[in-house]
């Protein structure tokens, strides 16, 4: 049985006069500490498909399942990271995390709790700056400290919604490596909205695309089989990424062309690859 579910889900906002249908009849299935990354287009409800994941929002119809039952709200079990930090400016690297243990963990006494935030300071590579509040760190240790304070709340399912969209390139690329190395050591289910072809490759087991909106849907999946770990510096140079990239980007593109059609702005990251002739529009390439 899947540890984590989304079953016939459909979502939309809006009277029904004027209802716009983000998301209709989504499936999806992930395994206990499966890596998945969903890419899609701007507009086509990964923010809301993230919501129903973590219990913000309530689907229309259909259910979200974990671990055999039923979400009906957030909680402690679903960790969510957003792309824009969410910290308490006020509060130091140290008091960010502090506020989230003690209300997850309240009963952890205050020396274990010190040597427990410290580990996950350490983890995300923050040691020494403790006592820094957000407005004294760069954009990447934000994250950072983002994903410490998520990390730290022991969530079963952790829920990256495009973390890392708003970084540079560079910056970007070491909180990949980051994550990857926090997700190998400590192991938890993932599941990672991204724009980014390259990233999903990189980063994921899974690469499930979601179709462009209204009542865009979860299309075949596409199974990452490069070993790990993966190095980046080697990684253009091997065949089966090379055609793993192609296979993921062709199909979007060609729902670009579509989505071009109905003058839906696409947003993705994809490589210089031509357009591949589907024989099913929502069927993944061989």
């Amino acid at each position: 049985m899947p540890f984590l579910e989304l079953q016939n889900v459909s979502k939309g906002f809006g009277p029904a006069s004027n209802r716009y249908e983000v998301l209709k009849d989504a499936n999806l299935s992930v395994e206990k500490n499966e890596f998945v990354a969903v890419i899609g287009f701007s507009g086509s409800g990964k923010s809301t498909l993230m919501s129903l994941l973590a219990g913000l929002e309530r689907p229309d119809s259909g259910k979200v399942m974990l671990d055999g039952k039923e979400v009906t709200g957030p909680g402690p079990n679903l960790g969510i990271m957003f792309q824009n930090y969410s910290l308490l400016p006020w509060l130091s690297v140290t008091g960010n995390l502090e506020i989230a243990v003690k209300q997850v963990f309240p009963k952890m006494p205050k020396g274990e709790r010190k040597e427990y935030i410290q580990r996950y300071i350490d983890m995300v590579s923050l040691t020494g700056s403790e006592y820094k509040t957000p407005p004294e760190l760069s954009g990447g240790m934000r994250q950072r400290l983002s994903l410490a304070r998520t990390l730290a709340m022991k969530p079963e399912v952790l829920l990256l919604d495009e973390p890392l969209s708003a970084l540079d390139a560079l910056t970007r690329s070491v909180l990949q490596d980051e994550i990857i190395r926090i997700w190998e050591e400590d192991k938890r289910t993932v599941v990672m909205i991204t724009n980014d072809v390259d990233e999903a490759a990189l980063m994921a087991d899974r690469i499930v695309p979601l179709t462009p909106g209204p009542a865009a849907t979860l299309a075949a999946d596409f199974p990452v089989t490069l070993e790990r770990p993966r190095d980046r510096a080697t990684l253009n140079f091997n065949p089966d990424f090379k055609t793993l990239r192609n296979k993921v980007s062709g199909f979007l593109l060609n729902l670009s062309e579509e989505a071009k059609s109905l003058k839906i702005a696409s947003d993705l990251v994809l490589p210089d690859v031509k357009p591949v002739d589907f024989t099913r529009r929502y069927e993944s390439v061989g």
